[in-house]
Protein backbone atom coordinates (compact mmCIF):
# COMPACT_ATOMS: atom_id res chain seq x y z
CA UNK A 1 0.00 0.00 0.00
CA UNK A 2 1.14 3.59 -0.68
CA UNK A 3 -1.04 6.43 0.58
CA UNK A 4 -3.92 3.97 0.90
CA UNK A 5 -3.47 2.74 -2.68
CA UNK A 6 -3.31 -0.91 -3.68
CA UNK A 7 0.06 -1.41 -5.37
CA UNK A 8 -0.75 -4.94 -6.49
CA UNK A 9 -2.87 -3.70 -9.37
CA UNK A 10 -1.70 -4.51 -12.88
CA UNK A 11 0.51 -1.78 -14.35
CA UNK A 12 -0.57 0.00 -17.52
CA UNK A 13 0.93 -1.29 -20.73
CA UNK A 14 1.12 2.05 -22.50
CA UNK A 15 0.89 5.71 -21.56
CA UNK A 16 -0.57 8.27 -23.94
CA UNK A 17 -0.69 10.93 -21.25
CA UNK A 18 2.79 12.28 -22.06
CA UNK A 19 1.90 12.86 -25.71
CA UNK A 20 -1.47 14.28 -24.68
CA UNK A 21 0.12 16.83 -22.37
CA UNK A 22 2.76 17.67 -24.96
CA UNK A 23 -0.01 18.10 -27.53
CA UNK A 24 -1.96 20.44 -25.28
CA UNK A 25 1.02 22.68 -24.58
CA UNK A 26 1.95 23.03 -28.25
CA UNK A 27 -1.66 23.98 -29.00
CA UNK A 28 -1.43 26.67 -26.33
CA UNK A 29 1.95 27.64 -27.78
CA UNK A 30 0.22 28.20 -31.12
CA UNK A 31 -2.17 30.60 -29.38
CA UNK A 32 0.74 32.59 -27.99
CA UNK A 33 2.54 32.67 -31.33
CA UNK A 34 -0.62 33.83 -33.08
CA UNK A 35 -0.60 36.66 -30.53
CA UNK A 36 3.02 37.43 -31.32
CA UNK A 37 2.21 37.46 -35.03
CA UNK A 38 -1.11 39.27 -35.23
CA UNK A 39 -1.29 41.21 -31.96
CA UNK A 40 2.23 42.54 -31.76
CA UNK A 41 0.96 46.13 -31.81
CA UNK A 42 0.06 45.47 -28.16
CA UNK A 43 3.54 44.81 -26.83
CA UNK A 44 3.78 42.79 -23.61
CA UNK A 45 6.68 43.15 -21.21
CA UNK A 46 7.99 40.47 -18.85
CA UNK A 47 6.42 40.43 -16.38
CA UNK A 48 3.40 42.06 -18.03
CA UNK A 49 2.44 45.65 -17.25
CA UNK A 50 -1.02 44.84 -15.88
CA UNK A 51 -2.06 48.51 -15.98
CA UNK A 52 -1.67 48.57 -19.77
CA UNK A 53 -3.20 45.26 -20.89
CA UNK A 54 -6.73 43.95 -21.29
CA UNK A 55 -7.63 41.16 -18.83
CA UNK A 56 -8.51 38.75 -21.63
CA UNK A 57 -5.17 39.29 -23.32
CA UNK A 58 -3.35 39.08 -19.99
CA UNK A 59 -4.82 35.70 -19.04
CA UNK A 60 -4.22 34.39 -22.58
CA UNK A 61 -0.57 35.21 -22.05
CA UNK A 62 -0.54 33.67 -18.57
CA UNK A 63 -2.09 30.49 -19.98
CA UNK A 64 0.85 30.22 -22.39
CA UNK A 65 3.28 30.25 -19.46
CA UNK A 66 2.68 26.54 -19.02
CA UNK A 67 4.25 25.66 -22.36
CA UNK A 68 8.01 25.93 -21.88
CA UNK A 69 8.28 24.44 -18.35
CA UNK A 70 6.10 21.46 -19.20
CA UNK A 71 7.89 20.84 -22.46
CA UNK A 72 11.33 20.95 -20.82
CA UNK A 73 10.13 18.73 -17.96
CA UNK A 74 8.73 16.18 -20.43
CA UNK A 75 12.01 16.28 -22.35
CA UNK A 76 13.82 15.14 -19.22
CA UNK A 77 11.19 12.50 -18.52
CA UNK A 78 11.35 11.22 -22.09
CA UNK A 79 15.15 11.06 -21.91
CA UNK A 80 14.90 8.66 -18.97
CA UNK A 81 12.37 6.48 -20.79
CA UNK A 82 14.63 6.43 -23.87
CA UNK A 83 17.51 5.18 -21.71
CA UNK A 84 15.27 2.56 -20.09
CA UNK A 85 14.23 1.29 -23.50
CA UNK A 86 17.84 0.43 -24.26
CA UNK A 87 18.85 -0.22 -20.62
CA UNK A 88 21.71 2.23 -21.08
CA UNK A 89 22.50 5.64 -19.62
CA UNK A 90 25.16 5.94 -22.31
CA UNK A 91 22.49 5.61 -25.02
CA UNK A 92 20.38 8.25 -23.33
CA UNK A 93 23.35 10.61 -22.91
CA UNK A 94 24.43 10.10 -26.50
CA UNK A 95 20.94 10.83 -27.80
CA UNK A 96 20.64 13.90 -25.57
CA UNK A 97 23.98 15.23 -26.77
CA UNK A 98 23.22 14.75 -30.47
CA UNK A 99 19.67 16.02 -30.20
CA UNK A 100 20.79 19.00 -28.13
CA UNK A 101 23.32 20.02 -30.78
CA UNK A 102 20.66 19.49 -33.47
CA UNK A 103 18.21 21.78 -31.64
CA UNK A 104 20.80 24.54 -31.22
CA UNK A 105 21.58 24.44 -34.94
CA UNK A 106 17.86 24.41 -35.69
CA UNK A 107 17.29 27.48 -33.51
CA UNK A 108 20.09 29.40 -35.21
CA UNK A 109 18.87 28.54 -38.71
CA UNK A 110 15.33 27.45 -39.57
CA UNK A 111 13.66 28.77 -36.41
CA UNK A 112 15.25 32.20 -36.47
CA UNK A 113 14.63 32.52 -40.20
CA UNK A 114 10.94 31.75 -39.62
CA UNK A 115 10.73 34.69 -37.19
CA UNK A 116 12.83 37.24 -39.06
CA UNK A 117 13.05 36.18 -42.73
CA UNK A 118 16.56 37.64 -42.74
CA UNK A 119 19.42 36.04 -44.64
CA UNK A 120 22.10 36.56 -43.70
CA UNK A 121 20.65 37.40 -40.29
CA UNK A 122 21.40 40.64 -38.48
CA UNK A 123 19.60 39.48 -35.31
CA UNK A 124 19.42 36.06 -33.70
CA UNK A 125 17.04 35.15 -30.88
CA UNK A 126 18.08 32.35 -28.53
CA UNK A 127 14.65 31.11 -27.50
CA UNK A 128 12.98 27.94 -26.27
CA UNK A 129 14.51 25.50 -28.79
CA UNK A 130 17.96 26.82 -27.89
CA UNK A 131 17.21 26.47 -24.17
CA UNK A 132 16.00 22.90 -24.60
CA UNK A 133 19.10 22.07 -26.65
CA UNK A 134 21.50 23.47 -24.03
CA UNK A 135 19.52 21.75 -21.25
CA UNK A 136 19.74 18.41 -23.06
CA UNK A 137 23.49 18.74 -23.42
CA UNK A 138 23.77 19.57 -19.71
CA UNK A 139 21.56 16.59 -18.79
CA UNK A 140 23.74 14.33 -20.94
CA UNK A 141 26.44 14.81 -18.30
CA UNK A 142 24.26 15.16 -15.21
CA UNK A 143 22.32 11.93 -15.72
CA UNK A 144 25.35 9.93 -14.55
CA UNK A 145 24.78 11.32 -11.06
CA UNK A 146 22.80 9.14 -8.65
CA UNK A 147 19.12 9.87 -9.07
CA UNK A 148 18.77 11.36 -5.58
CA UNK A 149 21.72 13.67 -6.11
CA UNK A 150 20.43 14.73 -9.52
CA UNK A 151 17.09 15.60 -7.91
CA UNK A 152 18.89 17.72 -5.30
CA UNK A 153 20.88 19.53 -8.01
CA UNK A 154 17.70 20.27 -9.95
CA UNK A 155 15.85 21.54 -6.88
CA UNK A 156 18.78 23.70 -5.75
CA UNK A 157 18.81 25.37 -9.16
CA UNK A 158 15.05 25.92 -9.21
CA UNK A 159 14.79 27.10 -5.61
CA UNK A 160 17.95 29.16 -5.53
CA UNK A 161 18.51 30.77 -8.90
CA UNK A 162 16.49 33.89 -7.98
CA UNK A 163 19.22 34.68 -5.46
CA UNK A 164 21.31 35.56 -8.51
CA UNK A 165 18.85 38.16 -9.83
CA UNK A 166 20.79 41.07 -8.34
CA UNK A 167 24.00 40.11 -10.17
CA UNK A 168 24.51 42.22 -13.31
CA UNK A 169 27.62 42.02 -15.44
CA UNK A 170 28.89 44.94 -17.51
CA UNK A 171 29.28 44.42 -21.25
CA UNK A 172 33.01 45.11 -20.95
CA UNK A 173 33.50 42.10 -18.66
CA UNK A 174 34.69 38.73 -19.95
CA UNK A 175 31.80 37.23 -17.94
CA UNK A 176 29.16 39.24 -19.80
CA UNK A 177 28.42 36.69 -22.54
CA UNK A 178 28.42 33.60 -20.26
CA UNK A 179 26.16 35.40 -17.77
CA UNK A 180 23.77 36.51 -20.51
CA UNK A 181 23.50 32.89 -21.64
CA UNK A 182 23.21 31.45 -18.14
CA UNK A 183 20.93 33.80 -16.24
CA UNK A 184 20.35 37.37 -17.47
CA UNK A 185 18.43 38.10 -20.65
CA UNK A 186 20.53 40.53 -22.63
CA UNK A 187 21.94 41.55 -26.00
CA UNK A 188 25.25 40.21 -27.27
CA UNK A 189 26.96 42.22 -30.00
CA UNK A 190 29.03 40.18 -32.48
CA UNK A 191 31.17 42.53 -34.52
CA UNK A 192 29.12 45.38 -35.95
CA UNK A 193 26.65 43.36 -37.98
CA UNK A 194 25.08 40.75 -35.69
CA UNK A 195 23.10 41.05 -32.47
CA UNK A 196 22.09 38.04 -30.38
CA UNK A 197 19.27 38.17 -27.83
CA UNK A 198 19.49 35.63 -25.01
CA UNK A 199 15.73 35.49 -24.54
CA UNK A 200 15.86 32.16 -22.66
CA UNK A 201 18.74 32.15 -20.13
CA UNK A 202 19.39 28.48 -19.56
CA UNK A 203 20.19 27.91 -15.87
CA UNK A 204 16.61 27.41 -14.57
CA UNK A 205 15.76 25.20 -17.54
CA UNK A 206 18.63 22.88 -16.65
CA UNK A 207 17.02 22.50 -13.23
CA UNK A 208 13.64 21.71 -14.80
CA UNK A 209 14.99 19.09 -17.23
CA UNK A 210 16.93 17.43 -14.38
CA UNK A 211 13.77 17.15 -12.28
CA UNK A 212 11.90 15.72 -15.26
CA UNK A 213 14.55 13.03 -15.65
CA UNK A 214 14.31 12.02 -11.98
CA UNK A 215 10.55 11.48 -12.36
CA UNK A 216 11.25 8.90 -15.07
CA UNK A 217 11.10 5.72 -12.96
CA UNK A 218 7.49 6.52 -12.04
CA UNK A 219 6.53 6.06 -15.70
CA UNK A 220 8.01 2.62 -16.22
CA UNK A 221 6.01 -0.58 -16.16
CA UNK A 222 7.29 -1.36 -12.67
CA UNK A 223 5.22 1.48 -11.18
CA UNK A 224 1.51 0.90 -10.79
CA UNK A 225 -0.73 3.50 -12.44
CA UNK A 226 -2.59 4.30 -9.21
CA UNK A 227 0.68 4.95 -7.37
CA UNK A 228 1.96 7.19 -10.15
CA UNK A 229 -1.28 9.15 -10.22
CA UNK A 230 -1.25 9.58 -6.45
CA UNK A 231 2.28 10.95 -6.56
CA UNK A 232 1.47 13.32 -9.42
CA UNK A 233 -1.56 14.62 -7.53
CA UNK A 234 0.37 15.06 -4.30
CA UNK A 235 3.33 16.86 -5.85
CA UNK A 236 1.19 18.87 -8.28
CA UNK A 237 -1.02 20.30 -5.53
CA UNK A 238 1.97 20.79 -3.25
CA UNK A 239 3.68 22.91 -5.92
CA UNK A 240 0.56 25.03 -6.38
CA UNK A 241 0.09 25.52 -2.63
CA UNK A 242 3.79 26.41 -2.38
CA UNK A 243 3.26 29.01 -5.11
CA UNK A 244 0.24 30.53 -3.34
CA UNK A 245 1.91 30.70 0.08
CA UNK A 246 5.19 32.13 -1.21
CA UNK A 247 3.35 34.60 -3.45
CA UNK A 248 1.28 35.87 -0.53
CA UNK A 249 4.46 36.29 1.50
CA UNK A 250 5.80 38.50 -1.31
CA UNK A 251 9.42 38.15 -0.18
CA UNK A 252 11.13 35.84 -2.67
CA UNK A 253 10.73 33.98 -5.91
CA UNK A 254 9.63 36.82 -8.20
CA UNK A 255 8.92 40.52 -8.39
CA UNK A 256 6.35 41.45 -5.68
CA UNK A 257 2.70 41.65 -6.61
CA UNK A 258 0.60 44.67 -5.64
CA UNK A 259 -2.97 45.23 -4.47
CA UNK A 260 -5.00 46.95 -7.19
CA UNK A 261 -8.21 48.98 -7.20
CA UNK A 262 -10.36 45.85 -7.42
CA UNK A 263 -10.17 42.07 -7.21
CA UNK A 264 -9.42 41.66 -10.93
CA UNK A 265 -6.43 44.01 -10.85
CA UNK A 266 -5.07 42.31 -7.74
CA UNK A 267 -5.54 38.86 -9.29
CA UNK A 268 -3.72 39.94 -12.44
CA UNK A 269 -0.82 41.24 -10.39
CA UNK A 270 -0.79 38.05 -8.28
CA UNK A 271 -0.41 35.84 -11.36
CA UNK A 272 1.95 38.22 -13.13
CA UNK A 273 5.08 36.11 -12.94
CA UNK A 274 8.43 36.34 -14.72
CA UNK A 275 9.35 34.04 -17.60
CA UNK A 276 12.74 35.32 -18.79
CA UNK A 277 14.38 33.62 -16.96
CA UNK A 278 11.58 31.62 -15.30
CA UNK A 279 11.27 32.55 -11.65
CA UNK A 280 10.78 30.08 -8.82
CA UNK A 281 7.11 31.07 -8.67
CA UNK A 282 6.77 30.68 -12.44
CA UNK A 283 8.16 27.15 -12.33
CA UNK A 284 6.16 26.16 -9.23
CA UNK A 285 2.81 27.19 -10.68
CA UNK A 286 3.31 25.89 -14.20
CA UNK A 287 4.82 22.54 -13.26
CA UNK A 288 2.20 22.06 -10.55
CA UNK A 289 -0.55 22.52 -13.12
CA UNK A 290 1.37 20.37 -15.61
CA UNK A 291 1.65 17.43 -13.22
CA UNK A 292 -2.06 17.57 -12.44
CA UNK A 293 -2.85 17.61 -16.16
CA UNK A 294 -0.53 14.66 -16.70
CA UNK A 295 -2.48 12.73 -14.08
CA UNK A 296 -5.82 13.81 -15.57
CA UNK A 297 -4.85 12.71 -19.07
CA UNK A 298 -3.66 9.32 -17.84
CA UNK A 299 -6.96 8.74 -16.07
CA UNK A 300 -8.84 9.58 -19.28
CA UNK A 301 -6.39 8.46 -21.94
CA UNK A 302 -8.99 6.26 -23.61
CA UNK A 303 -11.07 9.31 -24.49
CA UNK A 304 -11.38 9.58 -28.27
CA UNK A 305 -11.29 13.38 -27.99
CA UNK A 306 -8.12 13.53 -25.93
CA UNK A 307 -6.39 11.28 -28.45
CA UNK A 308 -6.36 14.25 -30.83
CA UNK A 309 -3.97 15.86 -28.34
CA UNK A 310 -1.73 12.81 -28.54
CA UNK A 311 -1.53 13.16 -32.32
CA UNK A 312 -0.19 16.70 -32.01
CA UNK A 313 2.10 15.66 -29.17
CA UNK A 314 3.61 12.76 -31.11
CA UNK A 315 5.37 15.07 -33.61
CA UNK A 316 6.15 18.24 -31.64
CA UNK A 317 9.15 19.45 -33.65
CA UNK A 318 7.35 18.93 -36.95
CA UNK A 319 4.43 20.99 -35.68
CA UNK A 320 6.74 23.64 -34.23
CA UNK A 321 8.48 24.30 -37.54
CA UNK A 322 5.27 23.97 -39.54
CA UNK A 323 3.30 26.51 -37.52
CA UNK A 324 6.11 29.08 -37.52
CA UNK A 325 6.31 29.15 -41.32
CA UNK A 326 2.54 29.04 -41.76
CA UNK A 327 2.17 32.05 -39.44
CA UNK A 328 4.92 33.94 -41.23
CA UNK A 329 3.40 33.42 -44.66
CA UNK A 330 -0.07 34.29 -43.36
CA UNK A 331 1.30 37.52 -41.91
CA UNK A 332 3.12 38.48 -45.11
CA UNK A 333 -0.02 37.70 -47.09
CA UNK A 334 -2.14 39.84 -44.78
CA UNK A 335 0.28 42.75 -45.11
CA UNK A 336 0.22 42.41 -48.91
CA UNK A 337 -3.59 42.38 -48.98
CA UNK A 338 -4.49 44.86 -46.23
CA UNK A 339 -1.34 46.80 -45.44
CA UNK A 340 -0.01 47.62 -41.99
CA UNK A 341 -3.25 48.59 -40.30
CA UNK A 342 -1.79 48.89 -36.78
CA UNK A 343 1.08 51.35 -37.15
CA UNK A 344 4.18 49.32 -37.98
CA UNK A 345 2.22 46.04 -38.00
CA UNK A 346 -0.74 44.27 -39.44
CA UNK A 347 -2.85 43.11 -36.53
CA UNK A 348 -6.24 42.06 -35.27
CA UNK A 349 -8.47 44.72 -33.76
CA UNK A 350 -9.60 42.57 -30.79
CA UNK A 351 -7.68 40.18 -28.54
CA UNK A 352 -10.27 37.43 -28.88
CA UNK A 353 -9.45 37.20 -32.59
CA UNK A 354 -6.24 35.37 -31.69
CA UNK A 355 -8.34 32.56 -30.18
CA UNK A 356 -10.48 32.27 -33.32
CA UNK A 357 -7.40 32.26 -35.54
CA UNK A 358 -5.76 29.59 -33.36
CA UNK A 359 -8.77 27.28 -33.57
CA UNK A 360 -8.95 27.67 -37.36
CA UNK A 361 -5.24 26.90 -37.71
CA UNK A 362 -5.46 23.81 -35.48
CA UNK A 363 -8.24 22.40 -37.67
CA UNK A 364 -6.42 23.32 -40.89
CA UNK A 365 -3.06 21.88 -39.82
CA UNK A 366 -4.41 18.67 -38.27
CA UNK A 367 -4.40 16.60 -41.52
CA UNK A 368 -0.69 17.39 -42.06
CA UNK A 369 0.14 16.59 -38.44
CA UNK A 370 -1.80 13.31 -38.61
CA UNK A 371 -0.09 12.29 -41.85
CA UNK A 372 3.38 12.94 -40.47
CA UNK A 373 2.51 11.19 -37.18
CA UNK A 374 1.44 8.08 -39.09
CA UNK A 375 4.54 8.23 -41.28
CA UNK A 376 6.75 8.46 -38.18
CA UNK A 377 4.92 5.57 -36.49
CA UNK A 378 5.24 3.37 -39.58
CA UNK A 379 8.91 4.12 -40.16
CA UNK A 380 10.57 3.71 -36.78
CA UNK A 381 13.72 2.46 -38.44
CA UNK A 382 14.38 5.91 -39.98
CA UNK A 383 16.75 7.61 -37.55
CA UNK A 384 16.09 11.25 -38.40
CA UNK A 385 12.39 10.89 -37.61
CA UNK A 386 13.28 10.51 -33.92
CA UNK A 387 14.26 14.19 -33.92
CA UNK A 388 10.71 15.24 -34.79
Amino acid sequence: MEGGIDVTAKPMQRLLSIDMLRGLVIMIMLLDHVRETFYLHHQMSDPVDVSQVEPGLFFSRVLAHICAPVFVFLTGLSAFLYGQKYQSKYMAANFLLKRGIFLIILELTLVNFAWTFQFPPTTLYLQVIWAIGISMIALAGLLYLPRGLLFIVGMVIILGHNLLDSIHVQSSSSWYIPWAIIHEKNWIEIGGSLRIRTTYPVLPWIGVIAIGYTFGPWFTKTTVAAVRQYRLKLIGWSAIVFFIVLRFMNIYGDKPYSVGNNFLETSMSFFNITKYPPSLLFISLTLGVGLLLLRLFERHQDSKYLKYLAIFGSVPMFFYLLHLYVLKFLYLGAVALFGKNQGDYFGFAHWWSIWICTIILLVALYPLVLAFSRYKANNKDITWLKYF
